[in-house]
């Protein structure tokens, strides 16, 4: 009985073997015929256990797994060429691999020109899922990882793109490669051809022209100085000083930098020190008004006016239609007209010093004056006109105050 037993086992396995063989046989047909519809139904059977498929069937059938899914499917079609080079390998045969590698190869430059063809596009989300595609492809194309970093960040999709820049700073990545491009007779695009060897073999084929490669540049620093404006589009201030005060080592004469970490303490109410900030990037920026505009805003803040007015006419001596800088200018000027009405309401009965002090208001409303009238020329907007229109009837400028008031009360229904 066990004899018996023995021999329908071997009897089975034997169908088995032979059901494969067939079936190997059928998806190579289907394929040869490019019927990959076909081919794939065939596989589909197959791969639900491949595991069991006899070894010596294995690579031929890895191999035209791979072929079934080219088109379709890059991701799968590169998984079995992967597994086709590991089972060679072990087995030490060696028949498809070198044309498996090749067809890993044009793989990574399929999905590397589909996703420069979306990026091109400005359909960043597609070409962020194809960059990655490409670099899952080929783990050596790192440069692929940090192209769908930047694709992410375009649309947004921080949580993505940090993910891909903490993967980069951990891998070490700096960018320095050399790219190799030839163009395709076939469409006459400029393509990324993988490698050297790839572009030699296409070149030497026929099918493309005009090789030539470029050398890129380092992207260590940005990849950190990326990190840092995450988290700061994230509202993680605390993380991103972190990440932009290690991109200033990296970088330290990058004001951006500066401006954002500077950005950072004002959200942690750190005045203090975005000053600090502030002031440094001036010396490495004296022409850039934003900067000075920034010192004068936190001295301001700071009650130090006279500092503020310093800076204020720095950024005007730079930019002379920088509209919020003649605001702040003529705020901080209108700042002493606090006191000046305390007095005066203190001296009611005292009409020389009201007057007196009446004057020292009027002294101010005309020094604030030109700045008001000159933002107001540049933007009009609710608060500068009814400002203006409070300056020009307590200066008595009748004339002035009639024009503008109609501005005003239109702009007081609409708010």
């Amino acid at each position: 009985m066990k004899k018996q037993v023995l021999a329908l086992t071997l009897g089975l396995f034997s169908l088995t073997i032979f059901a494969q063989k067939d079936e190997i046989k059928a998806i190579e047909k289907a394929v040869k015929k490019l019927d990959f519809k076909e081919a794939k139904t065939l596989i589909s059977e197959l791969e639900k256990n491949e595991d069991a498929i006899e070894e010596k069937y294995k690579a031929k059938y890895y191999f035209l797994k791979g072929s079934a899914y080219s088109k379709s499917n890059l991701a799968k079609s590169a998984a079995a060429y992967k597994k086709l080079i590991k089972v060679e390998k072990a087995s030490g045969k060696i028949k498809y691999t070198k044309e498996a590698r090749t067809k890993i190869n044009d793989l990574v430059t399929v999905a590397n020109n589909k996703a420069i063809e979306d990026y091109n596009s400005k359909n960043y989300k597609k070409a962020a899922k194809n960059f990655v595609l490409s670099y899952k492809l080929n783990p050596k194309d790192t440069a692929s990882l940090f192209n769908a970093a930047t694709s992410a960040s375009i649309v947004k999709d921080y949580d993505t793109a940090l993910k891909h820049y903490i993967k980069l700073k951990n891998l070490g990545y700096t960018g320095i490669a050399t790219t190799y491009f030839a163009v395709n007779k076939a469409n006459g695009q400029k393509e990324n051809v993988g490698s050297k060897k790839n572009q030699e073999t296409y070149v030497k084929i026929g099918t493309h022209e005009k090789p030539t490669f470029e050398i890129s540049t380092s992207k260590k620093a940005d990849i950190i100085k990326n990190i840092g404006y995450i988290y700061v589009n994230q509202g993680n201030p605390e993380k991103a000083i972190e990440a932009l005060g290690e991109a200033r080592k990296a970088d330290p004469k990058d004001v951006n930098l500066i401006m954002n970490e500077a950005q950072m303490y004002i959200e942690l109410d750190r005045m203090d020190k975005f000053g600090e900030l502030m002031q440094e990037a001036t010396k490495l920026d004296p022409t850039n008004p934003t900067l000075f505009f920034n010192l004068g805003v936190v001295n301001q803040n700071e009650g130090r006016m006279e500092e503020a007015k310093k800076y204020y006419g720095k950024a005007l001596e730079l930019k002379p239609d920088y509209q919020n800088a003649l605001l702040n200018y003529a705020i901080a000027i209108l700042a002493g007209e606090q006191a000046i009405v305390e007095e005066m309401n203190k001296n009611l009965s005292n009409f020389k010093k009201y007057d007196a002090l009446a004057a020292k208001q009027k002294a101010l409303y005309k020094e604030a004056l030109p700045y008001l009238e000159k933002a107001d020329s540049l933007e009009r907007n609710y608060d500068s006109v009814r400002t203006l229109l409070n300056i020009y009837d307590t200066l008595e400028m009748t004339e002035k105050a009639d024009a503008l008031r109609p501005v005003f009360k239109e702009m007081r229904s609409k708010q």
